[in-house]
């Protein structure tokens, strides 16, 4: 093959090779595809965007225990007590979750003097007064959930998990504002009563 139909051929087969790529990518640019919100001839309407059928429910979002998800009973009444057993771990997780979305504005122990507060911004109510020391615990929940006042829902931050966990811290604070030491016994009495040990200060870094 002389050099001048060698040139030829490896222009052809470039030509052709440019061809089936630019056709490639035109392709997978134009995929018949039901883009949504999009008109599409496919249904009759003519919409591209599917109504959800009837009763359909989001995998994972059933909702079906109603006090575990509203804070209230059947009758729209906040719960008395929280959907789940206390422990230690869930006031943990409360504790941490407060530290982080709430004590921002209500503190660090309840009483509604947080570092926005101190800022500016409008004091909420402490957790200490009568009002909320009496308040079920599903009002906490309901007001995470719903927002109250200049407090917005935290509903999109904090799952409902977290929230119980909260509302479960809530009650620590308060009754740690307001418990009866006479209740406890003599050991319990002398660990309250002990002198919390001074921490030194640590050495600077170098």
């Amino acid at each position: 093959m002389n050099p001048e139909t060698r040139l030829m051929v490896r222009g052809a087969a470039a030509v052709a090779i440019l061809v089936l790529v630019t056709g490639c990518r035109q392709d997978m640019h134009d995929q018949p595809r039901i883009k949504p919100l999009g008109a599409n001839s496919f249904f009759a309407d003519g919409q591209g965007a599917r109504p959800l059928p009837a009763g359909a429910v989001a995998r994972g979002d059933l909702r079906e225990n109603r006090e575990f998800w509203t804070g209230t009973n059947a009758d729209g009444v906040p719960l008395q007590a929280l959907p789940m057993p206390v422990s230690r771990e869930l006031l943990i997780r409360g504790r941490e979750r407060y530290g982080i979305f709430c004590s921002p504005c209500h503190g660090a122990t309840g009483e509604g003097t947080g570092m926005v507060v101190r800022r500016g911004y409008k004091a909420p109510s402490s957790y200490h007064i009568d009002r909320l020391r009496l308040a079920p615990v599903g009002y906490f929940f309901d007001v995470m959930t719903n927002g109250f006042g200049v407090m917005p829902s935290y509903a999109s931050q904090v799952p409902p998990a977290d929230r119980w966990a909260i509302a479960a811290y809530i009650r620590t604070l308060q009754l740690s504002q307001h418990f009866d030491a006479g209740v406890l016994l003599p050991e319990e009495r002398a660990r309250l009563d002990a002198p919390v040990p001074a921490v030194e200060p640590s050495a600077p870094a170098h």
